[in-house]
């Protein structure tokens, strides 16, 4: 029996299927692939490490085919896989780092895409650090990559930090920041360190080889809790931060390849602002403070002192206590809902307010109005009555809410306040889904 011709469209249907099963298989071959398939042509660097770190061998800054080596040879941990983890990870993997440890006990959320650049869609619901890893393997197979998807502890914390050369502080927790930086120095390792949100940040080299000051020396007691705000609560640009990784990333390069020496590095504080103009202004800091409880002359901390958990970082760091508020004065979601004719006080900034809110509701935003304020009898109805009128108050999470409820139970004199627990996020679970979460 003869077999019939394909068509046209069959033909062209199958071309594309072939597209696809190559575009797969070049895809597979780049995550799989080993420095062993590029054989060196010398002791230190392959044909193709030559033709891909060219480029920056050639600036003279930088310090040619020697430092390129000194980049190859190195270790370097990375803290946190998230808005400035991503940039310095990205441009240190590029330039050729040989070993990078990346620990991360996050998983990728759609909100980290918009800033965390090595992070895809594909990879939402993955581990950070394993995202990266897939990433990074991708863009250059010269570099070894480990991961660790669990959090640094006073348990683990040696034992993973005293392996690599250079330590990268991409956290957001001052707790987690105290510990990377007691280890680091019990164990001479120097940190690059880095902090962003909104707009701005900050970098600084801390305890620069065992003998600049460290993050104790700038900051001896921890910031107190209620003024420590997330990305999640305060937002960020992602160039913002992104650029803030990037100085980094750079810095990191300076220290690996030997550009500094203790005959030409000063302490210092780089602040980067984003808005109204971008500028970054270097401020000098203080040399290493002799009663530092862990660099100091007498030092009182030590590795068992850690390691027994005698440090508790985040009892040092404290918490702020958000529940402040009897518990008649809270409802949830569905008695909201069910509320006849409510007055709605939300109490989020103008610009939560502008993304989305529930109807008829009025924005009196906690920071820095509410707070303050000693009425808020203008915001209310003409004919609204603190004596007898119920009015409910509604925040993102039911944080600030309680605060505000708290306030006008025990200082503007009203009775029937009633707390909405777990804000607008419980409402978009709960009653509403049309309302976005951001």
């Amino acid at each position: 029996m003869t077999k019939s011709k394909p068509t046209y469209e069959e033909l062209l249907s199958r071309i594309k299927e072939l597209e696809i099963e190559n575009q797969e298989l070049k895809s597979s071959h780049s995550v799989n692939q080993s420095p062993e398939l590029y054989p060196k042509i010398d002791e230190h660097l392959s044909l193709d490490e030559y033709k891909r770190y060219g480029r920056q061998m050639i600036v003279p800054q930088f310090g040619s085919l020697p430092s390129q080596i000194k980049l190859k040879n190195s270790s370097i941990l990375v803290v946190g896989a998230g808005g400035l983890g991503c940039p310095a990870l990205l441009y240190l993997s590029a330039a050729g780092i040989g070993n990078i440890g990346i620990i991360d006990d996050d998983i990728v959320d759609i909100s980290n895409l918009h800033r965390q650049v090595l992070h895809t869609t594909n990879n939402v619901g993955m581990y950070k650090c394993d995202s990266a890893k897939q990433y990074i393997s991708k863009l250059n197979p010269h570099v070894n990559v480990k991961t660790y998807p669990f959090r640094l502890s006073n348990e683990n914390a040696f034992e993973i930090i005293e392996k690599y050369d250079l330590i990268l502080d991409c956290t957001d927790s001052p707790a987690v920041r105290y510990l990377i930086n007691d280890v680091s120095v019990l164990s001479g390792k120097t940190i690059v360190s880095g902090s962003g949100l909104k707009s701005d940040g900050q970098l600084s080299i801390l305890n620069f080889q065992n003998w600049g000051p460290c993050y104790r020396c700038f900051y001896p007691k921890p910031p107190a809790p209620e003024s420590v705000t997330s990305c999640s609560d305060g937002g960020v640009i992602g160039p913002a931060i992104g650029l803030v990784g990037l100085t980094m990333a750079i810095e990191t390069i300076k220290l690996l390849t030997g550009y500094y020496t203790k005959d030409n590095f000063k302490p210092f504080l780089a602040q980067y602002v984003g808005y109204p103009q971008q500028q970054i202004r270097q401020f000098k800091m203080r040399n290493r403070k002799p009663d530092c409880v862990v660099c100091g002359d007498s030092p009182k901390i030590s590795q068992s002192i850690i390691e027994s958990n005698e440090i508790n970082y985040a009892a040092f760091c404290g918490r702020f206590n958000y529940n402040v508020l009897d518990s008649k004065y809270r409802v949830n979601v569905k008695d909201l809902q069910n509320a006849k004719n409510p007055v709605l006080i939300d109490v989020r900034t103008k610009e939560q307010f502008q993304i989305t809110k529930l109807p008829n509701s009025i924005n009196i935003q906690w920071d820095p109005i509410f707070k303050k304020i000693d009425s808020i009898d203008s915001y209310l109805p003409s004919d609204f009555d603190k004596q007898t009128d119920d009015i409910y108050v509604i925040c993102r999470y039911g944080n600030d809410s309680q605060l505000a409820a708290k306030k006008m139970v025990e200082e503007l004199n009203f009775n029937n306040v009633k707390d909405v627990i777990g804000g607008l996020n419980q409402w978009s679970d709960q009653i509403d889904p049309t309302i976005p979460k951001y």
